[in-house]
């Protein structure tokens, strides 16, 4: 398969896409002449173009697609067309009744490798493992299971620390007063700037937790391009955040952090880089003092 041609079929939310870097990787490094496409949301599969792991992408919520996720559906001719021209398809997509599959199979001579939408939450094994496991058919084994994400201009790190005080749950969010008392000792104690950093999930959060900082010590960064905000956090000093997509793009770009962690199953989807600590207190992330969370980033960035 020196010059064929590879599809990884991805969708979920952005942390789901940067655990699946290191298949795209692993691909990569076992066929490098090979052209690799991934097909997923567009905004988010975009990082794999910019990082070099990918030389494509196509849209997962093109209508086209809809008849390939019906028993028997009425398959559009341009998208059969599309997976007939590659030799392997690797596919995470949620398809519980093998449906995707049968109806991608009766398109293409493709080797079809069905990888799990989701890892097994009753197994302690990462969710980059998991991902990685249906590779083993292409005789991949043993590659690096770290998410990582790297770019041709070089870093220019800066005394800034990136804070993302947001994720997809509610229930995962630190408090918010906590964040405003960390945020006083990040002011009162070091000499960092901070990058607030946040999406539409954050609403006025940011600008609250701003508005009480020096404005010339404290940025916004709020709904920028996934590429862009790659490029944003791999400046700074370091990361603190919850567990959330942005806590793993973080990981990936290289930044020495911390994930202040609630109740998600920490061995299945800790931030998987040794340059990262997860923070947990046994009673509750709300009984994480913003003292403790301080203490621990200073001493993790001081030495690391």
């Amino acid at each position: 398969m020196a010059k064929g041609k590879i599809l990884v079929i991805r969708g979920g939310a952005i942390g789901d896409f940067i655990l699946t870097l290191p298949v795209l990787a692993a691909l990569r490094r076992q066929f490098p002449d090979t052209h690799l496409e991934v097909l997923g949301y567009p905004h988010i599969a975009s990082l794999a173009l910019h990082g070099g792991l990918a030389d494509a992408v196509r849209p997962v919520e093109a209508r086209a697609l809809a008849g390939f996720f019906a028993d028997m559906g009425d398959l559009d001719d341009a998208t059969g067309h599309y997976f007939a021209g590659f030799q392997v398809i690797v596919s995470y997509l949620y398809d519980p009744d093998g449906f995707f599959a049968e109806n991608v199979r009766a398109c293409t001579k493709a080797q079809f490798i069905a990888g799990p939408h989701r890892p097994d939450e009753t197994k302690p094994v990462h969710a980059t493992a998991v991902l990685l496991k249906p590779l083993e058919r292409l005789a991949i084994f043993d590659p690096d299971p770290v998410p990582r994400l790297s770019f041709a201009e070089p870093a220019l790190t800066a005394p800034v620390l990136a804070v993302h005080p947001g994720s997809g749950s509610e229930k995962k969010n630190w408090p918010l007063p906590h964040w405003a008392k960390f945020l006083a000792h990040v002011m009162s104690g070091t000499d960092w700037n901070v990058l607030l950093v946040g999406g539409e999930a954050e609403g006025n959060r940011l600008t609250e937790l701003a508005h009480p900082l020096p404005s010339t010590r404290v940025r916004l960064s709020q709904s920028q391009p996934l590429p862009e905000l790659a490029k944003s956090l791999r400046n700074c000093l370091g990361f603190v955040g919850h567990d959330s997509g942005i806590t793993h793009l973080a990981a990936a770009v290289g930044l020495s952090g911390l994930a202040l962690w609630a109740e998600s199953n920490e061995a299945i989807w800790h931030p998987r880089s040794p340059a990262f600590r997860v923070l947990r207190n046994s009673d509750g992330i709300a009984h994480l003092s913003p003292e403790t969370v301080f203490t621990v980033l200073k001493n993790l960035l001081i030495h690391r």
